[in-house]
């Protein structure tokens, strides 16, 4: 998909806006397009109807606390996150908006379900979908992570029913007690932007309207990232058509109105980076797509629940008539939640932006879990158990990490790669791959041992996604351009990060101060200890999601001669039984210099 106007803005500039400094008055900061801080509530005007709006985003499946000492499971150092405490969090906010006479709805901005942890994932996320009914969730975006298991599942996941999956075929297990089927989500996906090629029919409903108690109406748009397509698997999306989400909102806006909403909020699955990213509860510096999605959605949205970038933010930006507008993220796995305080005009029926608080809350764990939750978690950790106690190989260290040098390659991502390389499922036709190909963004936690010995739930939390392996054959040329991808394109300098690939079967060397194009050193290129040659064909192997050309490296769509293979995590897991006990190999395979 090409890089749409917005997207050429930001990486050209990737311009942040002026900010004050946290601690600034909330209205004040609402008045000035500043950071807004809410420690202190604003008083509500009698004029006007509270409604109390809960947001989460990024959940990932997350359903039992991560490591306290892991990014994963803290917020600037405080333990946080964990289903149990968040149900109980979003429990006792209901209770003080009731107690205050406020009515509320909880909305989500996407990636529920999808990269999760073994706990959800064995079980094709039904667990997570379970746990979100709990927790009272009533409206959710479409991520890009819903579209792991392609869209097909996503409407199981709204609709509920069994997965004939073999009763724990390749260590997934749908509807794993007969006595419990899965039923599906009870709250409601939206996917505004989302359609089924050549049509105007929409994934899922575009907008949902919620009317409260006293007749008060307020609309949420649904809005995934229209990048999906090229960070997701080909096959997941295939038949659908992402469209912008500017213009995809914009046009429902006159739509809503027509049907009396005059309170409109985004539910958005893309984000920002700010400056400082322990500053969860304000926004000094922010970046990226929001912005300037800000800038350019109609006036009459009040409000942006934004999510994908896992950041924790609480912002005022201008609109297009330069009025503030709120635009949160509550960073992810549950660590977080926005408690926004929509303060309603009773006259006009529109939202009172300057009256309109949020603030993102911490999930801590000092509340009493919440027993239906833990119940649910109990009930699939004994399910799972056998899946993921099974001890698979030993390490000679106690981790290995995916933390990277300085040219970006990092020892759990060669060792990836040489699983990959091994992986006989890949081989066809008598023709065995040479060089191996792993996207980073693939690696999603170190890989832990319990003493030395790693089991195959640790594997799994490093490698969530089942993707399949596929082989393929690529020329000297062809590769040449797969590697100055990685630092080209949606891949430059400009863009949040690199995404060098970690590879096997093949050495080189780039130069950090070259121009885009041109960052390898010529002649260093060498497979299997010998140089590259342009006409030679070379047999690699690679994941499906980069097959299609995923993370921005199109060369793969041109290689020949694609054949499928096994599961990513399949191949991982068999190396480390072949390779047990297994010590890091350095990490010499990928160099920078001149």
């Amino acid at each position: 998909m090409a890089l749409t106007g917005r997207d050429k803005t930001w990486l050209r500039g990737r311009r942040a806006v002026g900010l004050l400094a946290a601690g600034t008055a909330a209205v004040l900061g609402l008045a000035t397009g500043g950071t807004v801080t809410q420690a202190a509530e604003a008083k509500p005007k009698p004029t006007h109807t509270q409604i109390e709006l809960l947001a989460i985003n990024d959940f990932h499946g997350n359903l039992a606390p991560n490591s306290p000492t892991s990014s994963s499971g803290n917020v600037n150092g405080v333990p946080a996150g964990g289903a149990e405490y968040l149900a109980t969090h979003l429990k006792q906010l209901r209770a003080a908006a009731a107690a205050k006479g406020e009515e509320t709805v909880t909305v989500a901005a996407g990636d529920l379900i999808g990269a999760s942890p073994l706990l959800s994932a064995a079980f094709h996320d039904e667990p997570t979908i379970e746990a979100l009914n709990g927790m009272g969730l009533e409206v959710a975006s479409v991520g890009n992570h819903e579209f792991d298991e392609g869209w097909h599942e996503l409407l199981r996941m709204q609709t509920g029913g069994c997965l004939p999956d073999g009763d724990g075929q390749n260590n997934q297990n749908s509807c794993p007690d007969p006595a419990t089927p899965f039923t599906g989500a009870k709250f409601k996906y939206l996917s505004a932007n989302v359609y089924f090629e050549n049509t105007q029919e929409t994934l899922f409903a575009p907008y949902k309207i919620k009317t409260f108690k006293d007749g008060r109406k307020v609309g949420f748009i649904g809005m995934t990232l229209e990048n999906t397509p090229n960070i997701v698997t080909k096959s997941g999306v295939e038949g659908l058509t992402f469209t912008d989400e500017v213009e995809t909102a914009n046009k429902l806006v006159p739509i809503l109105k027509k049907k009396g909403v005059e309170s409109i909020v985004v539910l958005l699955h893309e984000g920002g980076f700010p400056a400082d990213p322990k500053a969860y509860n304000s926004c000094p510096g922010i970046s990226g797509p929001v912005v300037d999605i800000n800038a350019g959605l109609d006036p009459e949205i009040d409000a942006i629940i934004s999510g994908h970038t896992h950041q924790g933010y609480n912002c005022s930006l201008k609109d297009s008539n330069g009025v503030p507008r709120l635009v949160t993220s509550a960073s992810s796995f549950g660590k977080l939640v926005t408690d926004v305080r929509l303060s309603i005009d009773n006259a006009t029926g529109d939202v009172d932006r300057v009256n309109t608080l949020a603030n993102n809350l911490i999930v801590t764990q000092d509340v009493p879990k919440d027993g239906k939750t833990s119940a649910l978690i109990s009930k699939y950790q004994t399910l799972v158990a056998p899946i993921a106690n099974k001890v698979i190989g030993h390490l000679t260290t106690t981790s290995v990490s995916r933390t990277t040098d300085e040219s970006l390659e990092s020892p759990l991502g060669n060792l990836i790669a040489d699983a990959q390389l091994a992986d006989p499922s890949v081989v066809t036709g008598g023709k065995t791959p040479v060089v191996a190909f792993m996207n980073p963004g693939g690696i999603r936690a170190d890989l832990e041992s319990n003493a030395g010995e790693v089991t195959f739930g640790q594997a799994f939390t490093v490698q969530p996604f089942n993707n399949f392996l596929v082989s393929m054959d690529m020329t000297g040329t062809q590769i040449k351009a797969l590697l100055e991808q990685q630092f080209s394109g949606v891949n430059g300098p400009e863009a949040p990060k690199f995404k060098v690939l970690q590879v096997a079967g093949i050495t080189y060397t780039w130069n950090p101060a070259a121009a885009a194009g041109s960052k390898v050193v010529p002649g260093s290129i060498k497979i299997a200890g010998q140089p590259l040659v342009d006409g030679t064909t070379y047999r690699i192997v690679t994941n499906n999601f980069l097959s299609d050309g995923g993370d921005g490296f199109p060369a793969f769509t041109t290689a020949t001669n694609k054949f499928f293979g096994g599961l990513d995590i399949d191949a991982f897991a068999n190396y480390l039984t072949a390779h047990d006990p297994y010590t890091p190999a350095p990490t010499d395979r990928i160099s920078t210099g001149s």
